[in-house]
């Protein structure tokens, strides 16, 4: 059965992934490794969770993708309820801090909100770092349905988002697979 985001784009499935570029990038000395990107939030409970899950979707084993934050808490169930809608799971995930990741080297950290942004360290590595701000869903207020909808919103802004940012990446950088 295909995922949401492969319904979306019209894709077959790999892996259990959708097939979305059949592209290898080029980054640096590491040159046809898989593109590492670090996800970052506050409390790794929502957005950079969900950020991990898409990009895992829409670009299978192309990445090497995980997520953090500058707090450990848990994943927010509505985040793994919005996320199960649309085909992934994220029930095995779980919280972590960025400092047990900080010395891997990452082609990209993207951080998924200002607090994190503001409070991301410097990583020993060469980077590129990328701040994409998205409202904190787990802040909403009313009733279960209503808090629900705002991590579905949060979950598609993301999405566009990450199927937006891997377009870009088809530049002269680039090689077949």
């Amino acid at each position: 059965m295909l995922s949401y985001f492969a319904n979306h784009q019209g894709r077959a499935t790999r892996h259990g992934a959708p097939v979305v570029y059949g592209l290898l990038l080029m980054i640096g000395s590491r040159a046809g490794l898989p593109v590492r990107v670090l996800f970052l939030c506050t409390h790794n409970s929502a957005r950079s969770q969900m950020a991990e899950g898409i990009l895992r979707a829409l670009a299978g084993d192309r990445f090497d993708i995980a997520s953090a934050g500058t707090e450990r808490t848990r994943v927010h169930p509505l985040a793994i309820q919005a996320m199960a809608e649309v085909g992934i799971d994220l029930n095995g995930h779980t919280s972590k801090t960025f400092d047990t990741l900080i010395d891997q080297p990452w082609d990209y950290v993207i951080t998924v909100c200002d607090n994190a942004n503001e409070r991301c360290p410097v990583f020993p590595e060469k980077t590129t770092r990328i701040h994409w701000s998205f409202d904190d869903p787990s802040q909403a207020a009313g009733t279960e349905a209503d808090r629900l909808e705002s991590f579905r919103r949060i979950r598609d802004e993301i999405h566009a988002k990450l199927r937006q940012w891997l377009a870009g990446l088809k530049t002269p950088r680039l090689l077949p697979c």
